[in-house]
């Protein structure tokens, strides 16, 4: 028994010698002096129309620790009292780090960042060693992002004058601008719609004249600032069909529409949800426009459809504008953003036209 416990007390004084051993291998790292950062501003109302600009430098100066280490740093982007949760990094390589509007607006709205509202956003630098991580100071920045709009290479063209919805008042607090419908060839437009008695011109751009399309000589087109006015001699339905590449036009009336809708309503995941009706408003013009003003609409797709059933619906598998066939494909719609939507249920054209 007694060599036994001799034996016992052997081992474990051996194991607690072994036990100091690991733990002297085990060196505690100490930050002897903490990182700190600067910014050259604090306030940022970000540019779209200058993404690439520099918007912001953020320098920083690196820990010391006690003993020789290796490790990695990065600036740690958080929405302001969140304490970091969720936070967007960007690897730290070299100071001062230099961002973008783009980039800064991108980081922004990845943290929740609501696009032209003033939001504060965090930032500190956090050091990555194996007893890390350790942080500097946190600088709080006052930004303003914007929204992100999709890629759109098309140019359109609104309908001005009294034969028209929006009469001759040119000015962008005017909401009764109806569009032209574009076409897969560029400078190729057509309305199918009602006119009135009187006159109308086509312009690019509601509240400005430049440039416009008015009358040259019978069928052809003129974008002086003098061109003339293009008649409707009766009020009736008509397809109007230009050509801004040749400056034509023609002018063809058409039969009346033999049926109308109570409602029109986009539905889907671009506009809501496929179990809910996001509804049109019928213009007061032309009982078969119908249309949203600065919608918010989602990434996804959706369509049209009349009296919320799907009895009789519209779409086609083209992005921005076409024309929607009856039950035909949903229409995508790739990035979320605010859009003017306008639907023709005579023809099945659409736009969805960006508001910038």
């Amino acid at each position: 028994m007694k060599h036994l416990i001799k034996i016992l007390t052997i081992a474990f004084i051996g194991f607690l010698v072994i036990s100091c051993e690991k733990d002297e291998d085990q060196a505690v790292i100490t930050e002897t002096t903490k990182s700190k950062i600067t910014t050259d501003k604090t306030t940022l109302v970000l540019d779209k129309d200058n993404p690439d600009n520099v918007a912001l430098n953020v320098t920083w100066s690196k820990s010391v620790f006690d003993l020789p280490v290796v490790f990695t740093q990065q600036l740690e982007f958080g929405k302001k009292g969140k304490n970091f949760e969720g936070s967007s990094t960007v690897d730290a390589t070299n100071s001062p780090l230099v961002f973008t509007h783009k980039q800064l607006n991108s980081i922004a709205l990845s943290l929740g960042a609501t696009p032209n509202v003033v939001t504060e956003i965090e930032v500190r630098l956090k050091t990555l060693v194996g007893a890390g991580p350790f942080y500097s100071n946190v600088i709080t920045l006052t930004i303003t992002p914007y929204l992100l709009g999709p890629v759109y290479n098309y140019t359109d063209l609104y309908l001005i004058g009294d034969a028209t919805s929006a009469g001759w008042t040119n000015t962008t607090a005017n909401t009764n601008f109806l569009p032209l419908q574009k076409t897969a060839t560029a400078g190729i437009y057509s309305y199918t719609g009602y006119f009135a008695q009187g006159e109308f011109k086509m312009i690019k751009t509601p509240g400005s004249w430049d440039p416009q399309y008015g009358l040259g000589s019978p069928g052809t087109l003129s974008t002086s600032g003098g061109s003339g006015n293009i008649p409707v001699a009766a009020a009736g339905y008509y397809k109007l069909s230009i050509n801004t590449t040749a400056l034509t036009y023609t002018l063809v009336s058409v039969p009346a529409p033999s049926t109308t809708y109570t409602t029109i309503s986009m539905i889907g995941t671009a506009s809501g949800d496929w179990n809910t009706d996001l509804d049109l408003q019928k213009s007061t013009f032309d009982p078969h426009i119908w249309v949203k003003k600065n919608v918010a609409m989602n990434s996804g797709e959706f369509k049209f459809r009349a009296n919320h059933d799907w009895g009789t619906s519209w779409g086609v598998a083209q992005e921005f504008f076409g024309v929607a066939a009856v039950g035909g494909a949903n229409i995508p719609l790739a990035t979320a953003f605010h859009y003017d939507v306008y639907f023709n249920d005579i023809t099945g054209e659409y736009s969805v036209i960006p508001v910038f």
